[in-house]
């Protein structure tokens, strides 16, 4: 069974957002060294030396400009393999509306529309997790 593993909250004013979610919810929001955009993770749990939660079941996310109008918060599912996810949810009719691209060497990224309108992020680990 595949699991979310990651969530992404896009903002017009990531400095306002991130006041935000620091006063109302107590999360840590820390930026991310990402060459080429800027984004910042967001802790929402304690993480552990691999940066991954303790908590069993919590999950941590990021933060980043809103690339258009009306981009809402994005779940991500962890999956083995980014490709063979990607067909399959094309052939349920999804449609891919960012395809897959590497994300330094942690991972493979894409993003669907569900049949229901939902964007979902898929990812597909390229480190081994231990």
């Amino acid at each position: 069974m595949d699991s979310v593993v990651h969530f992404e909250i896009p903002a017009d004013d990531t400095a306002r957002a991130q006041k935000f979610y620091r006063d109302v919810f107590g999360w840590n929001i820390v930026k991310a060294p990402m060459p080429g955009m800027e984004y910042f993770m967001v802790y929402t749990t304690p993480i552990d030396d691999k940066q991954m939660p303790t908590k069993p079941g919590a999950i941590n996310g990021g933060m980043e400009k809103r690339r258009a109008p009306g981009e809402t918060p994005v779940i991500v599912i962890n999956v083995a393999n980014l490709d063979e996810a990607l067909a399959k949810a094309t052939a349920a009719g999804a449609v891919v509306v960012m395809p897959k691209m590497q994300v330094a060497d942690m991972g493979l990224y894409a993003r669907i529309k569900d049949t229901e309108s939902n964007v979902i992020g898929v990812w597909q680990n390229l480190k081994k997790m231990e």
